[in-house]
């Protein structure tokens, strides 16, 4: 099967794409995990002593210590989501083709959003741990119930929730079908545009000059390569179906009796 026109879990043995998503799955759960033995470690006697060591080397006992962590986990998580659906308008649209195998494009696609995940996960998580205005587990799970921003940030959990749903159908691939693969992952552009309105309107630092430069040249590439992609798609299909009537009316024509 060519890989320039399908991924590469199609050529894969069961027991390789399985080891696949084992790996996978430690990339996102392995953020998880880390933040969670560094919430326990806090609790021990070394982790006190740590503690009170870098709260006396970078006064880490601010209250606004957490905010900066998790809004700097949240940038780190739009860019590599920015890259991430940007690497996905791209592939269909072959603009990397003369430079990338494809075969290789879809895995990279896949990395990166699972990256995307594991620094949102750590963005969500250290809300649990600001001084200044902590996170219960209702609030972060379900939408619009944040004390701070409830519009823009539940916008952002929804956002979050539609990321996760288009990630996971890249392990269903062979269970759904691609054709039904790429409907759901169109949703990714919508996951995107939520995402982008909740850093613009939910960041305590979108009003700086950089971050608006940040956030809008991001979104104005998404925007151009999605036109891109939708006019190639068109004249694709458009060619598609000019092929199709022309075999049309040359099979007509052969089956025409000849006259004698």
């Amino acid at each position: 099967m060519n890989n320039k026109l399908n991924p590469p879990e199609y050529d894969r043995s069961p027991q390789q794409t399985i080891l696949r998503i084992f790996l996978d799955g430690i990339i996102v759960f392995g953020f998880l995990a880390l933040a969670v033995i560094g919430m326990a470690f806090v609790f021990t006697p070394a982790g006190d002593w740590l503690t009170s060591s870098l709260s006396w080397l970078f006064a880490t006992d601010s209250q606004q210590l957490w905010w900066f962590v998790t809004r700097s986990a949240g940038i780190v998580a739009y860019l590599l989501l920015w890259f991430s659906t940007v690497w996905g308008l791209a592939v269909p649209s072959r603009i990397i083709s003369p430079v990338l195998d494809q075969a290789y494009t879809f895995d990279f696609h896949q990395f990166i959003s699972l990256l995307s995940i594991g620094f949102a996960l750590l963005h969500i998580l250290v809300l649990t741990l600001d001084r200044y205005l902590p996170y219960s587990t209702l609030q972060i799970l379900i939408p619009f119930l944040s004390p701070y921003r409830p519009v823009w940030v539940g916008i952002g959990v929804v956002s979050f929730y539609i990321i996760m749903l288009v990630t996971i159908t890249f392990y269903l691939r062979t269970q759904i079908g691609m054709s039904t693969f790429r409907a759901i992952h169109v949703f990714s552009l919508l996951g995107y545009l939520g995402i982008t309105i909740h850093g613009l309107y939910s960041g305590t630092d979108s009003p700086l000059l950089s971050m608006q430069l940040l956030y809008r040249g991001t979104g104005l590439t998404v925007i151009f390569l999605t036109v891109y992609w939708l006019v190639m798609k068109y004249q694709t299909n458009r060619d598609a179906r000019k092929r199709a009537e022309q075999d049309a009316r040359l099979n007509a024509a052969r089956q025409q009796p000849k006259i004698r």
